[in-house]
């Protein structure tokens, strides 16, 4: 039986204080979430000012991200470039950019979404969540 890391509690907690800290260093008001490798919400912070449909879209960007092991931005590029089949794809629909998967020796271990601002800064607060848990 083969063994593998997973998020705990406290993983979660580090991941998104460092997302937060990002986001209102920058006076950006996003949503946080934070699933585990199948796509399974952990927490949600929706933080003041933030828009009620990032509440929606966030979970949705982290789920993607988990499930598909790879960036959002990878789909949304996909699509962008005339793919338009992939909009088909079952149990998925956060493609925009802004999930970011998390990855603890080799392993994926869960996905941070972020919604809320430009999608390239809602990449910089997913990553400076992973980047607190000093990987």
């Amino acid at each position: 039986m083969q063994t593998k890391p997973f998020l705990s509690l406290d993983d979660v907690k580090k991941i998104a204080a460092g997302a937060e800290a990002e986001a209102k260093a920058n006076n950006w008001a996003v949503t946080i979430s934070i699933v585990d490798d199948g796509g399974h919400l952990l927490w949600l912070q929706r933080l003041d000012g933030a828009a009620p449909i990032s509440s929606h879209i966030a979970p949705s960007k982290a789920r993607t991200a988990a499930l598909g092991r790879r960036e959002t931005k990878i789909y949304e590029d996909m699509i962008n470039n005339g793919r338009f089949s992939f909009l088909s794809v079952p149990e998925v629909d956060g493609l925009l950019e802004g999930g970011v998967p998390v990855v603890v020796d080799g392993h994926y271990v869960g996905a941070v979404g972020i919604s809320g601002v430009k999608s390239s800064e809602d990449v910089q607060i997913a990553k400076a969540g992973i980047a607190a848990l000093g990987l």
